[in-house]
């Protein structure tokens, strides 16, 4: 996937005009360059998605999933401050579903 990605990006440069494009050459562990995303996507359908808008398992309601598990896919830019907001986000929801009783 990486050399596929590095091939696309290469070509889409030079087709821009850029000159001299050298795609990055060497490969990092498994999440040292690349986001691994999906798994359990976030949807409104139970049959089509593992968490709910807030994160939250929709079969485990105190169980919260806000890495990059919770995308179907990223961009190429680095989602961790995305990761943060969903984090922050559940966690306020999932103190007021506690006080309320609901969790």
């Amino acid at each position: 996937m990486v050399d596929d990605m590095t091939a696309t990006a290469v070509e889409i440069l030079t087709a821009a005009g850029l000159e001299d494009v050298k795609g990055f050459e060497g490969y990092a562990p498994p999440g040292g360059a690349i986001h691994e995303m999906g798994g359990c996507c976030m949807g409104h359908d139970v049959k089509t998605s593992y968490l709910n808008k807030w994160n939250q398992c929709h079969e485990v309601a105190n169980l919260f999933v806000t890495d990059g598990s919770a995308f179907s896919l990223t961009s190429c830019v680095n989602p961790s401050i995305t990761f943060m907001a969903f984090t922050a986000r559940a966690v306020d929801y999932a103190d007021k579903q506690l006080k309320a009783g609901l969790l």
